[in-house]
C-alpha cells in the first residue's frame, strides 16, 4: 500500500505532503541561519523528515529568498545565507580588513584555481619563477587553498586545490562558475596576443581525484607536519 502522505514531486521523486514539506523547509532554514558558515547538504538531509528531498527543499527556499535582502546561495555541496549582491555596499563591518594578497599570491591562487590538482613544481613551471613557501602559507592560512592529495610520480609530490571557503569568498557555487575566456578578456586579465587555440582549463570537482592522484592520509599529514604522531593537530 502506498503512503497516503506521499505525493509526486516535480523532479520525478516522491515527497511528503505540503505540511511536512513546509516543516522541512523551516528546519533547513533554521539550520542554515544558525550556522556561522556554509552548511553541507548531507548535514541538512540528515535532519529533515524522512522521505523529504533535501535538494527540492533547498531550491524552493532559494527561490523564496531570491528577491530579498538576504539570499540563500549554494557553495559547492553546502548552503549559506548571504547579503544580496546589490546591497553589499550598505553593509558596514568593524572587522579587521583582510590583508591584501600580493601579486605573486594572486598568480598562485589563480593557477591553483584553474589547474587543480596542481603541484608546486607545476605552479612554478606555469609562472616561470620559483614560488616561496610563504606565498602558499598565506593562501592556506586564508583557508582558500588546501592539500588535495599526492601525485603518483617519483617523490609523490603534494597536489593543491581550492576550498569551500574559496568558493564562498568569491561568490561561486562550484568551480565551473570560474570566469571563462571571454570574461577574463573583458576584465583585461588576458592579453590580446594570446594564442588562438588557448583554452581556459576546467578544473576537477572539489572532491574529485585525478587518475594519477591519491588522497591525503593521516600519515601524509604527519609527514607534512600538519598532524603530530597519533593524529592530533599540531598547534
Amino acid at each position: 500500500m502506498e503512503n497516503d502522505d506521499a505525493s509526486p514531486e516535480a523532479d520525478g521523486g516522491t515527497i511528503v505532503d505540503p505540511r511536512r514539506l513546509h516543516e522541512a523547509a523551516r528546519v533547513a532554514e533554521a539550520l542554515v541561519f544558525a550556522s556561522s558558515g556554509p552548511v553541507s547538504g548531507a548535514y541538512i538531509a540528515e535532519r529533515l523528515p524522512r522521505g523529504v528531498d533535501m535538494l527540492h527543499v533547498m531550491r524552493e527556499l532559494k527561490g523564496l529568498y531570491a528577491g530579498r535582502g538576504v539570499n540563500l546561495v549554494q557553495v559547492g555541496d553546502a548552503w549559506a545565507f548571504r547579503t544580496a549582491p546589490d546591497l553589499s555596499f550598505v553593509i558596514r563591518t568593524d572587522e579587521t580588513e583582510v590583508r591584501k594578497l600580493s601579486r605573486a599570491a594572486l598568480e598562485v591562487l589563480s593557477i591553483i584555481a584553474y589547474h587543480q590538482p596542481v603541484t608546486r613544481a607545476e605552479i612554478e613551471d606555469i609562472r616561470g619563477v620559483q614560488t616561496s613557501k610563504g606565498t602558499l602559507d598565506v593562501l592556506m592560512e586564508a583557508s582558500w587553498v588546501r592539500f588535495r592529495g599526492r601525485r603518483r610520480s617519483p617523490g609523490r609530490p603534494v597536489t593543491f586545490g581550492t576550498t569551500r571557503d574559496f568558493l564562498d569568498h568569491f561568490g561561486l557555487e562550484e568551480l565551473r562558475d570560474l570566469p571563462g575566456l571571454d570574461e577574463l578578456k573583458g576584465a583585461g586579465l588576458l592579453s590580446g596576443r594570446i594564442p588562438s587555440n588557448f583554452q581556459v582549463p576546467l578544473p576537477l570537482g572539489e572532491d574529485e581525484l585525478a587518475e594519477d592522484e591519491d588522497p591525503i592520509t593521516q600519515l601524509d599529514l604527519e609527514e607534512l607536519g600538519l598532524l603530530t604522531p597519533g593524529g592530533k593537530e599540531d598547534e
